[in-house]
């Protein structure tokens, strides 16, 4: 057996499509969940190892990566697809939903990682972290994400310069993807449309397009690349459409 891929978060939309296309190309996974009930199938499904984890609980996340690298081989790569969509004025807000927002997208990244340093080394393994077009475009009501993946952003280009040479992390921003996640912006035919019409490629995302990009950065077709953070956005970052 060799060194596994650990997916974070991965019965969430981005994450069952990455966990999904690395199985096709036949590397070993390792899912991990808050739901018993929903990663259990998912990795029955994908003939993975699989483990139930909250990502804010340190321990747990720490036993996760031991449990994954119990064999050896190191930790061939770490995918953290966890995350909130957290969108309201900023007169809306409190201390606390800044604080719960870090929490989620930046320090349970930093406790995956953390816990699989060695066995990323140990493998010259690669680490994906997962931003948002916000950070770069600025976006009314968006505070909240936006800071939070800031953060990540940061993190990622930090990680890549203290662990090169053994160790890639880079950062994937996607645009509005079609999510369980974001389905208070995506069940609604009339707003999807005319935040499609936003983007040069006319339409949102898909899980299977930041999927894409993710496990790319996985492998070691991606070998000469850190430290970097793409836009997976249909071209909202960097293009203006007509009109």
């Amino acid at each position: 057996m060799t060194a596994p891929i650990i997916v974070f978060g991965a019965n969430g939309g981005i994450g069952e499509a990455l966990a999904r296309r690395l199985a096709r190309a036949g590397a070993p996974l390792f899912l991990t969940g808050r739901s018993a009930d929903k990663i259990g199938p998912l990795a029955d499904d994908l003939k993975a190892r699989h483990g139930v984890c909250d990502v804010l609980d340190e321990a747990a996340v720490s036993a996760i990566v031991q449990e994954a690298g119990q064999d050896g081989e190191g930790i061939a790569g770490i995918a953290y697809c966890v995350g909130s969509i957290d969108i309201k004025p900023l007169k809306a807000t409190k201390d606390e939903d800044f604080i719960q927002a870090y929490r989620l997208n930046v320090l349970g990244a930093v406790n995956a990682i953390r816990a699989a340093e060695k066995g990323l080394k140990s493998a010259k393994g690669s680490v994906v972290l997962f931003s948002t077009v916000a950070v770069q475009q600025g976006f009314a009501n968006h505070a909240l994400i936006a800071s939070a993946k800031g953060a990540v952003e940061g993190l990622g280009r930090s990680l890549a310069a203290e662990f090169a040479p053994h160790v890639r992390v880079n950062v994937v921003a996607p645009s509005l993807t079609r999510t369980p996640l974001a389905h208070g912006l995506t069940s609604n035919d009339q707003m999807v449309q005319s935040i499609a019409g936003l983007h040069a490629l006319g339409r949102i995302g898909e899980p299977e397009d930041i999927a894409a990009m993710a496990a790319f950065l996985l492998t070691k077709e991606s070998g000469w690349i850190t430290g970097q953070v793409f836009g997976v956005d249909g071209g909202r970052s960097s293009l203006r459409t007509k009109g």
